[in-house]
């Protein structure tokens, strides 16, 4: 694989960028592979890079049933933090932000990541309660964090709107410097392309339409393009988990629903930071392009449309000109909806299930993107080793049977 570089940027430059060579190859799937992965998303795509390069398992397909990119991963709202309360989560996206601090140069791709921080804001005195309890257990995990007051956030967003006779007045906010966003779609073309030069098959147009199974072991999956074989198959399908698990015989307790964002007309540059109210449920940075990108909470409906519900684009829309009354003249550029799967605890699954050799990484609802190498890099370790990584080994299925639940709804308000 040819790498990038400013050099042979100048040097493809005189012939016009017309031969460089594809990202990754157009592989067509083989009747057995060691490991197969369903599911082309970034987490999907993470788990194959890393099961080659840290564990040096090679024979590896990544099966996705459209192209590249074209499912959640491209469809989210680019935030990357790791300021959760229990020390389970905080561990989970701690070690995915050290990940994405060196990302770019790892995979040779520039994944955009910019550590602009993220604020939480605060609008009453129970937020700021719960603003404070986190920023401690941030701090004992070895996490960075702050309490801002009122005029701290003002200094970070001065044209927010700190009237105390809103709504929601702006009380304070958490701030993780560390925090920030990236690019979505790099994301995913990056660890495909450099999982593919390790020699793992990215397979596209290739629906998986059933699981294979033997004496309660997985032995392959039925697919649009022929039956694979395989040791062990990992399934990464973010909203569709459900329907996987039920070819595989078993339920998962996720439930799936829409979740809407969109981006407004590009302006000047003029929020250098990510904003978030638990509150009222709307959050808001402003893309590389000028856009402003803008989302909420997930619609209260299940389903698998990628689309969403007229009220809750009202809802957060009538938030975010409230508390940004400089936002209420833009004009929207472009909306969408991506589909996620959500367990009772706002945690994610990531590991065994009942089938011997099959293996699930699902249920991250609304916060999967910023997790993304992170749950790659212990998944990998969980489809090589057979046992999960001690990262993810609170996140097994058995803890709903258990209840040693890791509830993120209730300590944080939010799993965004």
């Amino acid at each position: 694989m040819q790498r990038y570089s400013a050099l042979n940027i100048a040097r493809h430059a005189a012939t016009g960028h017309r031969h460089w060579e594809p990202a990754w190859r157009q592989a067509a799937p083989r009747r057995r592979y060691r490991v197969l992965i369903v599911g082309g998303g970034g987490h999907g795509l993470a788990s194959a890079y890393y099961l080659a390069r840290e564990h040096g398992i090679t024979d590896v397909a990544v099966l996705e049933k459209g192209w590249i990119g074209g499912g959640n991963t491209g469809r989210n709202t680019t935030i990357v933090r790791s300021n959760y309360l229990w020390s389970a989560s905080a561990a989970l996206y701690e070690q995915s932000m050290k990940l994405w601090e060196g990302l770019s140069a790892d995979l040779n791709f520039n994944v955009m990541f910019s550590q602009r921080g993220v604020l939480n804001l605060g609008h009453t005195l129970q937020d700021m309660r719960d603003i404070r309890r986190r920023v401690n257990a941030n701090r004992l995990n070895g996490i960075d964090g702050e309490v801002l007051d009122q005029a701290g956030v003002k200094k970070r967003v001065p044209f927010i709107n700190t009237d105390p006779g809103i709504r929601f007045p702006v009380m304070g906010a958490s701030w993780q410097p560390r925090a920030g966003i990236a690019r979505h779609d790099a994301v995913a073309w990056g660890f495909a392309r450099a999982a593919d030069s390790l020699g793992v098959d990215v397979v596209e147009n290739c629906e998986v339409t059933g699981i294979r199974r033997e004496n309660g072991s997985v032995v392959g999956v039925d697919t649009s393009r022929g039956p694979i074989d395989a040791d062990r198959v990992g399934v990464v399908v973010a909203g569709h988990a459900g329907v996987l698990a039920e070819m595989g015989g078993f339920r998962l307790p996720i439930e799936s629903h829409p979740l809407q964002a969109l981006v407004s007309e590009p302006i000047k540059p003029i929020l250098d930071t990510v904003v978030m109210s638990n509150a009222i449920h709307v959050y808001v940075s402003q893309s590389d392009k000028g856009e402003l990108v803008i989302g909420a909470g997930i619609d209260a409906y299940n389903g698998y449309g990628q689309r969403g519900s007229m009220q809750t684009i009202e809802h957060f829309l009538s938030a975010l000109v409230e508390l940004y009354p400089i936002f209420s003249r833009m004009r929207l550029l472009r909306h969408w909806g991506g589909i996620v799967d959500t367990c009772p605890d706002a945690s994610p699954i990531i590991g065994k299930t009942p089938v011997k050799g099959l293996y699930f990484n699902c249920g991250w609802g609304t916060g999967g993107f910023k997790a993304t190498p992170g749950s790659g890099w212990v998944f990998a370790h969980t489809l090589a080793t057979g046992e999960p990584h001690p990262i993810n080994e609170p996140f097994s299925l058995q803890r709903f049977e258990t209840g040693a639940l890791v509830d993120e709804h209730g300590a944080a308000a939010v799993a965004h």
